[in-house]
């Protein structure tokens, strides 16, 4: 009774992984659209004074003595980005709780592949920045865009196994989980104490709520809103109060149908695939083409580290890996197969773009964004051709 339990709770879960690898390989195309419509309207001289005031434009209500106002770029980054990282959080905590992280056997592969692909290109960029005002910024070459890599996967067709897929959403679930860490620690303005005991008063709610069997998830949502305010308020970047709220946010693992998780997390998916990454990219991808663009320490080493720094990274820490008998490569997965999921590994884009927003302002922040396209074009370039000529080339 308890393997046959078992077993379904593993065919649930790796059902689940399958509707998530078709919806972020679809949002991957999504993505591609829409950042090349951004660029089109930052770069026609009729609509781009357009497309940049309305990001410019403040939006909100005003009430009395109390104001919610934003501009449009910051509801998208601020807000909408808070419901991207809620949905993350969620995956994040399912993974931990019954998919590819809940084994220590299995996920120490992919941990350590990704551990690689962020610490390789960390050092790249640090080393070449160090001792500069620029230096905060080595948390841009860390980031995997799983929505556009798993795209490529897809583009290659049904010669990808999906044991590729698997370990390729798995690597990027524990980089996201890396770059929220990096975001709390390093990317937060002065942290205001009052706010933060709210934000941690609030949590601990949300944990009680829980505990105590609270299954309804409009009530989490309600409070999340609270969370939000008070996070944004304390100086830590707002995305954060998603994660905050999708750890508190109940599992039922005995009846997954009904798992509150499953059900907001089958609800945010499509919206955060179709419609919040695509706006982000709008929002933020617009960078003018053709003003002056230099390759500088910063430049270089975000190319470099996203390039260069993932594959190595990834590939390194996976060989050593498993020739100290640390984790062991899936049988069904050649090293050729850990080296193209490296290269794909380096398209960095929109987490990456998002990171450098939080970083960097006027020219810098655009020569920045525009590094970051090119860098995840060629690795996606890169990684097509590998997996097309050399990998499958091979067994034809």
């Amino acid at each position: 009774m308890r393997r046959r339990l078992q077993t379904t709770k593993a065919t649930r879960a790796l059902n689940l992984v399958k509707e998530f690898i078709q919806l972020e390989s679809f949002g991957g195309i999504l993505l591609l659209f829409t950042t090349i419509l951004a660029l089109f309207a930052a770069n026609i001289n009729e609509i781009s004074e357009i497309y940049h005031n309305f990001w410019k434009s403040p939006f909100g209500v005003v009430f009395g003595e109390f104001t919610a106002t934003l501009t449009m770029q910051e509801w998208v980054n601020d807000v909408l980005m808070a419901i991207f990282f809620l949905s993350i959080g969620l995956e994040i905590k399912k993974e931990m709780l019954i998919g590819n992280l809940a084994s220590v056997k299995k996920a120490a592969f992919p941990i350590i592949a990704a551990f690689g692909g962020m610490i390789i290109p960390i050092c790249i960029y640090f080393s070449l920045n160090i001792g500069t005002e620029y230096v905060h910024g080595f948390g841009i070459p860390m980031a995997t865009d799983i929505a556009f890599a798993l795209g490529v996967l897809m583009l290659l067709g049904k010669r990808v196994p999906l044991e590729l897929k698997i370990f390729l959403v798995t690597l990027a679930v524990v980089d996201d989980l890396g770059a929220i860490v990096i975001i709390a620690l390093f990317y937060s303005d002065g942290i205001a104490s009052n706010y933060l005991l709210a934000a941690g008063g609030t949590v601990l709610l949300l944990f009680v709520l829980n505990k105590y069997g609270v299954r309804n998830i409009f009530v989490y949502l309600f409070i999340g809103i609270f969370l939000w305010y008070f996070v944004h308020h304390s100086g830590i970047h707002a995305t954060i109060a998603g994660v905050l709220l999708a750890f508190t946010i109940p599992l039922r693992v005995e009846n997954m149908a009904r798992s509150p998780l499953i059900k907001l997390e089958h609800t945010l998916n499509p919206l955060s695939a179709y419609f919040i990454m695509p706006v982000f990219a709008f929002a933020n991808a617009g960078v003018t083409i053709g003003g002056e663009f230099a390759f500088n320490d910063v430049t270089l080493g975000i190319m470099l580290g996203l390039v260069a720094g993932k594959p190595i990274g990834i590939f390194l820490f996976t060989l050593l890996s498993e020739k100290f008998g640390v984790a062991k490569k899936p049988d069904s997965l050649s090293w050729a197969h850990i080296v193209g999921a490296g290269f794909l590994g380096g398209i960095g884009f929109t987490m990456s773009i998002f990171i450098a927003t939080l970083t960097f302002g006027g020219v810098m922040l655009e020569e920045a964004k525009l590094t970051i396209m090119i860098s995840s074009l060629i690795a996606t370039i890169i990684g097509a051709l590998f997996f097309k000529f050399v990998l499958f080339g091979s067994k034809q």
